[in-house]
């Protein structure tokens, strides 16, 4: 236990002015999320986290809070507690089937100062292979001043170093698979997407309106906080985000729903296209977008995203 943590063993309470890095896979001290989780039951916790009033990626959107500062909240309590409370040893790997949240906009309000945030977290069919993890669903409720603001859900497995390995097969070599990276192709107008700077834009054109291509920027700060041998599941997350951006401009929309599929690794050294369907503009101001990632021939994420259009002010 880190010597900037607090511990109550009775009640399984671990508390900290932040967590530990490691512990949710980060490697800039600044990127974490969360700041402590106690048990409350068997297979139920309460994560806490605080989310900045600025952070240099999650930025507010039309006056809301970033949505996926949910997302990231999210992500990064699957390996704090499958480590704090499962036993998951350093060096395993967590790996998203499915991601899904489902959230309140009026709860995003973009406040002075920064938002202290509950995540409930329920853990079912947690499967094991002998003493160790192997896979488990989390149900999150969101939580602010008492309210919720949303809910998640995440289904994952977790792997070993040396399973990992063999799944990855020519891709294991982490030095190998980074070093042939595809050359980083031209953004898109940060403007079609609710970005300000060019280089937080994860989409390049191409010429179909209905397909962008991957920007994997390994140098980002955010997205790539860590050397990684695959295209990140957050950086899908947002290529997913801004596709609908680019669906709903020169209209703002804030997301208020994403629900993932991740069926493949999106790997560096081929271009990942993302394929992108309006589902049409619904009643009450609210816009339905299907995005699909393709690499060699084969669907390798897909996501349905929903938005509300907000007014400019």
């Amino acid at each position: 236990m880190s010597d900037s943590a607090r511990r109550d063993a009775a009640s399984g309470t671990a508390l900290f002015s932040r967590v530990p890095r490691e512990l949710v896979h980060k490697t800039a001290p600044d990127e974490v999320l969360l700041t402590g989780w106690r048990q409350e039951a068997e297979d139920h916790f309460v994560v806490t986290a605080s989310w900045p009033e600025q952070h240099s990626f999650y930025v507010p959107v039309a006056g809301a809070r970033d949505p996926l500062l949910a997302a990231e909240s999210v992500r990064q309590a699957i390996p704090l507690l499958c480590h704090g409370a499962y036993g998951v040893p350093q060096g395993h790997r967590q790996i998203w089937d499915h991601f899904a949240c489902a959230l309140h906009p009026d709860a995003l309000s973009a406040d002075e100062g920064p938002a202290t945030i509950e995540l409930d977290v329920s853990c079912s069919d947690v499967r094991r292979r002998g003493s160790r993890l192997a896979a488990m669903t989390m149900q999150v409720r969101l939580m602010r001043d008492g309210a919720c603001m949303g809910v998640a859900h995440a289904r994952f497995t977790n792997q070993p170093p040396a399973i990992y390995q063999r799944l990855r097969g020519e891709y294991a070599d982490l030095e190998a698979a980074v070093s042939r990276t595809i050359p980083l192709a031209p953004p898109i107008s940060p403007k079609q997407v609710q970005r300000s700077r060019f280089r937080d834009v994860v989409l390049s054109p191409t010429n179909t309106a209905q397909v962008s291509q991957l920007r994997v920027d390994l140098a980002h700060p955010v997205l790539f906080d860590h050397p990684v041998d695959h295209a990140p599941g957050m950086l899908l997350l947002e290529a997913a985000r801004q596709a609908t951006h680019a669906v709903a401009h020169p209209h703002d929309v804030v997301l208020t729903g994403m629900d993932c599929a991740f069926s493949h690794y999106a790997e560096l050294d081929a271009p990942c296209w993302i394929e992108t369907s309006a589902l049409g503009d619904e009643l009450m101001g609210r816009l339905a977008v299907q995005v699909v990632a393709r690499q060699f021939g084969r669907e390798v994420f897909s996501a349905l995203i929903t938005a509300e259009h907000t007014v400019r002010t």
